[in-house]
């Protein structure tokens, strides 16, 4: 776990008026359910040293498709909500970030790949846990203390987790697509109309994990989303430099 996540996770409690029982029975539940969870060691294999993307489904994420389909062998970590569009476009995710409200047919079609999911429990996920027996490549996370084969990266929404989950295994280089945490939401966030505020709400407090992540990560960090403290701002026209 991060140093200082507990103190953050305190905060989203009381900011969110989250149950924090709630959270750990998620967890308990999960953890039961997966009971054969890859290795941390096999993600770590995959993700240390590395260029990593990741990319969330904000309103930019459409810019982003047609140049991340040139990058076909660089890592990539997707927020579930972005999965969607990425396959209808043949962009192969290497690790999905979900906590399972996400497109049920892309995550089934993607499941039985040998991607990875890497599936969270909260307190409002409990009845859609069961889901995640769909998954060919799974572990578990958790917003609370990690234990047994539950993981905890640090993380609030699934775009900000993707980004700790890089850190966590010192990506030498994190780009980001997709994600602007503004005050747009983006076309494939499948957000209802009357969860917007509550969206928006999430959206902000990601972004300040993100900015406090910048100051502790040795991971390089660039965005090629909406201008964020801690992380430089790149055109698509400097990826192959930056990724070279």
């Amino acid at each position: 776990m991060i140093s200082g996540w507990n103190k953050k996770y305190s905060e989203i409690l009381k900011e969110f008026k989250y149950n924090e029982k709630q959270d750990v029975k998620s967890a308990i539940i999960l953890e039961s359910i997966l009971r054969k969870s890859i290795s941390i060691k096999k993600i770590n294999n995959l993700i240390k040293g590395k260029t990593v993307f990741v990319i969330g489904a904000g309103p930019s994420l459409s810019l982003a498709i047609p140049v991340l389909k040139n990058f076909k062998k660089t890592f990539k970590i997707v927020a579930d909500s972005a999965l969607k569009p990425l396959v209808e476009n043949g962009i192969k995710p290497d690790i999905i970030v979900t906590d399972l409200d996400g497109d049920n047919d892309s995550l089934l079609k993607v499941g039985k790949t040998n991607s990875i999911f890497v599936v969270h429990a909260h307190g409002d996920n409990i009845t859609r846990l069961f889901f995640a027996k769909n998954f060919k490549n799974c572990i578990g996370t958790t917003q609370t203390k990690s234990f047994k084969n539950m993981q905890n990266f640090g993380g609030f929404t699934d775009g900000d987790r993707a980004v700790f989950l890089a850190s966590y295994f010192e990506a030498k280089k994190i780009i980001l697509f997709g994600m602007d945490f503004g005050k747009r939401i983006g076309k494939y966030s499948q957000t209802k109309r009357s969860d917007r505020k509550i969206k928006l709400k999430k959206l902000r407090k990601g972004k300040s994990l993100l900015e406090w992540l910048s100051e502790k990560t040795r991971s390089e960090l660039f965005t090629t989303s909406t201008p964020m403290t801690g992380f430089e701002k790149i055109s698509y026209r400097e990826l192959d430099i930056i990724i070279t």
